[in-house]
């Protein structure tokens, strides 16, 4: 069974390289389960899984 059934997109390869806040509105729009948070690499997170978040990591 997966860990987020019905969860939607989970995987945007083709936001690599734009700007964070770029990236978290494409995500956000094509996955209204979610929200995006951006993030900078090398920041602490939490160790949750969460099906409604997704980190944009930025550097």
């Amino acid at each position: 069974m997966p860990l987020c059934p019905g969860a939607g997109k989970k995987s945007w390869p083709e936001v690599v390289g734009q700007s964070g806040e770029d990236a978290a509105a494409k995500i956000e729009r094509e996955n209204h389960n979610v929200r995006a948070i951006v993030i900078l690499e090398g920041s602490a997170t939490t160790l949750d899984r969460r099906c409604d978040r997704v980190w944009v990591w930025v550097n």
